[in-house]
């Protein structure tokens, strides 16, 4: 005699259930998820789920399962059998001023590796590497299957965001979670991002979880809980899955906007961008190559990748990607040459506003959250689901972090449109800027810890 099946909790039940600390079945969890695909649940009901989730958490099977689950909600990616071994990604838990993806995909693509990342938008007050990437004129994130497929053929690397049938779980949770304010549950955060990585069908992905004043995690013991989280589930998918633990206090780079940063990747693509965002695509790409089997170790494969940005090889996959993703041969040739006027391409801010240092002092620090809120207030993100960006808004650092520095000098060059910033906002931008003397600056890593996979 078959048992006999238990009944199907209504959804109203399964948040009280969870409100109340219970833990949710993996029968549980699959109605909910298929709920959310069909479109059974009210709006109401999901941000609620997700309060509970965020207050109550949840033991790592129902984790797992809400991972597995996401994932099997459309469409699973399939891949040639020629590259098997091939396929990777990597992901940050985003940051202020990251503009990685940008140099990592098409370096790990000169390399010999396929891409198929799958990007979001911005979160909170942190950027979307695919809203940096429709700064460009022409640049289409919306690619099928079959058309990612076409292009890892040809290219090696895109950058896309989710189709209706990939993941469409994690559309729905994605963008509820930045206006219900549960964007720091981990749980959430796992089955977000391991969901899609596997729906990609990956050899090898590498996670770059960020800890400072500007991530998610402030400190690094959640973050080095939230990176287990993630290489546990990506390797219990049948990925290889590391993680790089990363700081985030300041700005990766020196610019943050969408236009601006597109400009600094196409620079460092160039050999003349910043050293830390360098240091960070070496390490993540290093990384990947090793997992993969492509380098020896870690340290050749930081070798790789930095060949392939010093050498140009990657700028060329850059240009070729631009390309099969809709953008005017002409426009990509103009934005990669070698002396690219690149506001005659990419809009420019109306108005440009220089903040100036009060007092002398050594630049040892930058409020990075400070900055990207006012930025992301000014116009560079969104303040609520739906609402478009402002590509041309954002802030460049003027100096770096040890330079000295005199009353008088400008420190911060404020790209925007009206209306004008606020005095409120001018003065939370100087409250960011930290002088100090030569006995208080102390350069950092960017790179705190690699976690390796089992």
């Amino acid at each position: 005699m078959r048992p006999r099946q238990a009944a199907m909790l209504s959804i109203p039940e399964l948040i009280r259930k969870k409100r109340d600390g219970r833990r949710l079945s993996d029968g549980d969890i699959k109605a909910f998820v298929e709920a959310l695909t069909s479109g059974s649940i009210q709006d109401c009901q999901t941000g609620a789920m997700l309060m509970a989730i965020w207050q109550r958490g949840m033991d790592p099977r129902e984790t797992a399962t809400l991972t597995k689950e996401m994932m099997l909600s459309g469409e699973v990616m399939s891949w040639p059998e020629e590259w098997a071994g091939l396929m990777v990604d990597k992901h940050s838990t985003g940051g202020v001023g990251d503009k990685v993806s940008l140099v990592l995909a098409p370096a790990l693509a000169a390399c010999g590796c396929k891409v198929p990342m799958i990007s979001g938008r911005g979160l909170a007050h942190t950027g979307g590497t695919l809203d940096k990437l429709e700064s460009i004129p022409g640049f289409n994130i919306h690619h099928s299957a079959e058309q990612v497929r076409a292009i890892l053929s040809s290219v090696g690397c895109c950058i896309v965001g989710q189709t209706e049938r990939l993941v469409p779980a994690d559309r729905i949770l994605y963008a509820t979670r930045d206006i219900t304010g549960t964007v720091d549950s981990l749980p959430l955060i796992t089955g977000s991002i391991i969901s899609k990585k596997g729906a990609e069908s990956l050899t090898a992905l590498v996670l770059d979880v960020k800890f400072g004043r500007a991530a998610l995690f402030k400190d690094l013991g959640g973050a080095r809980e939230l990176a287990r989280l993630l290489v546990t589930a990506g390797n219990d998918l049948g990925m290889r899955t590391g993680a790089v633990l990363s700081r985030m206090d300041a700005v990766i780079g020196r610019a943050v906007g969408n236009s601006l940063e597109v400009i600094e990747a196409l620079d460092l693509l160039k050999g003349d961008g910043p050293q830390d965002l360098m240091e960070l695509v070496a390490t993540l790409g290093g990384l990947l190559l090793a997992m993969t089997g492509m380098a020896a170790d870690q340290s050749e494969g930081r070798r790789q990748i930095s060949q392939a940005v010093i050498g140009g090889a990657a700028l060329l996959k850059f240009q070729a990607m631009m390309e099969a993703q809709g953008v005017a041969k002409e426009t990509a040739r103009t934005l990669c040459s070698a002396h690219a006027d690149y506001f005659n391409v990419l809009k420019k801010a109306e108005h440009q506003l220089d903040l100036t240092a009060s007092r002398d002092g050594v630049l040892i620090d930058v409020d990075g959250l400070t900055l990207a809120e006012v930025v992301h207030k000014l116009g560079a993100g969104r303040c609520k689901a739906g609402q478009p960006v402002n590509h041309s808004v954002g802030a460049q650092l003027l100096l770096s972090l040890g330079q000295k520095i005199t009353r008088g000098t400008p420190w911060l060059r404020v790209h925007y449109e009206q209306p004008a910033p606020s005095p409120d906002q001018i003065e939370r931008l100087q409250s960011a800027l930290v002088l100090g003397s030569d006995a208080d600056w102390q350069k950092q890593s960017l790179v705190q810890e690699v976690m390796l996979p089992d």
